[in-house]
């Protein structure tokens, strides 16, 4: 039997007890009532959370006790002795286990025992990861990489070597599950996509231990963002669509709107368009329903409806329809903070995309430069400049394009 995979049921099995809000002593003392034994202990209950036992012929009693259906332990019970298991047959969790096999980044973070903490080391830490978020809406992955992983390890370590209340180290675990999605995307940004993958991965092992099923979908479908530009489409599909699951119906709109984006995304990527457009109508019909931006996660405090025209725009560019995103497009740009450069640098090298496929080959090699005078440390503007270039090759019999492929057509290929 699969260690790694005891740990994964250990640790779906100490989230529903919390969810249940029992104690390991309150489910030894239930299961020992409902069995009619009495040498179930609080000690073996933290045996099998600890991975070293799958609680065979307790099941159906965990899952009257815990509330949750039978066949959901039944399936991840399967999957820990190493049963393959097909993915339509999982909960969205147990299918988040699959598409993403488990490694020593996805066991459960152990606390340690050393200086205790209070709850006011979780909000200067909740501090510092939205200030890195703010920072990156102004700089680039390749500035913010190093720091962005000092603070994820210096997070870590917090938790680990520390002593603490459940409540606070549960919001340790959210910070660090946060701190772990900026930092992903940070070192995608950089190019660095197996660094971005380990911090998405250590981030979602923290969520789900901390039971905050939104930020598990959060970083889920960032990472299937990056999967489906990498050239995994078909997985970025499936995680992006297994991680709205994950988050569930109950997710604020904002970050269930920023879910069907991603899922847009990568359906655009794996060149299913009407998949694609439906999830473009269902981020905005999300994003409709009222709720207070007070209860929102503050991860999606850049989730509006502008930003969703800018996806709409990007999907429709790719998907070859430029008479509907060259509108989107400039509006978005004509209003966009210019000291997000490398955002503004993105959206035109879409909109100089649209404008060729439009024949409006002058205005886009015009835009075309104005991308390629962007100087910053990411490597996703890099490799955007390159499709860029790539894409007005197919248009260099206009005048103003030739002239700047010969300025710039040597880029086609860098790396």
């Amino acid at each position: 039997m699969s260690y790694v995979r005891r740990k994964h049921f250990g640790a779906y099995l100490a989230r529903l007890r919390r969810e249940a809000r029992k104690s390991q002593r309150q489910l030894a003392d239930q299961l020992c009532a409902l069995s009619g034994l009495s040498t179930l202990t609080r000690n073996e209950v933290s045996r099998w959370e600890r991975g070293e036992r799958v609680p065979d012929g307790w099941l159906l009693m965990i899952a009257q006790a815990l509330g949750t259906p039978a066949g959901d332990l039944e399936r991840a019970a399967s999957y820990a002795r190493g049963e393959p298991l097909p993915v339509e047959a999982l909960s969205p969790a147990e299918t988040l286990g699959q598409l993403l096999p488990p490694d020593d980044l996805l066991l459960p973070l152990e606390s340690g025992g050393g200086q205790r903490i209070a709850m006011d080391s979780v909000t200067s830490l909740a501090g510092r990861v939205h200030g890195l978020r703010l920072a990156d809406d102004v700089l680039a992955g390749g500035d913010l990489l190093a720091p962005a992983f000092r603070e994820l390890s210096s997070a870590v370590r917090l938790y680990r070597e520390s002593s603490h209340t459940e409540d606070v180290g549960r919001g340790l675990l959210i910070q660090i599950g946060e701190l772990a999605q900026i930092s992903g995307w940070i070192a995608s940004d950089a190019g660095h996509h197996d660094r971005a993958e380990k911090a998405y991965r250590l981030g979602i092992s923290a969520a789900r231990e901390a039971g905050d099923r939104a930020l598990v979908g959060h970083l889920a479908g960032s990472l299937a963002y990056q999967w489906s530009n990498i050239g995994r489409e078909q997985e970025g599909v499936d995680l992006a669509r297994a991680a709205l699951d994950e988050a569930g119906p109950d997710a604020h709109p904002k970050a269930r709107a920023l879910f069907f984006d991603r899922i847009a995304w990568t359906h655009t990527r794996a060149r299913e368009s009407q998949p694609a457009m439906r999830a473009l109508g269902e981020a905005h019909e999300a994003l409709s329903v009222e709720a207070s931006s007070d209860d929102a996660p503050q991860w999606s405090y850049w989730v509006s409806d502008e930003e969703l025209s800018v996806m709409d725009a990007r999907v429709y560019t790719e998907l070859r329809r430029p008479l509907r995103a060259v509108p989107l497009l400039s509006s978005a740009l004509a209003g966009y903070d210019a000291t997000h450069a490398r955002e503004v640098a993105l959206y035109r090298s879409w909109l100089v995309v649209a404008l060729a496929d439009a024949n409006e080959q002058e205005q886009a090699a015009q835009e075309a430069r104005r991308v390629l005078a962007v100087d910053v440390a990411s490597e996703r503007t890099a490799e955007r400049s390159r499709v860029m270039l790539r894409h007005l090759q197919t248009h260099a019999d206009a005048p103003d394009v030739c002239s700047l492929l010969d300025e710039y057509g040597t880029w086609c290929s860098s790396k």
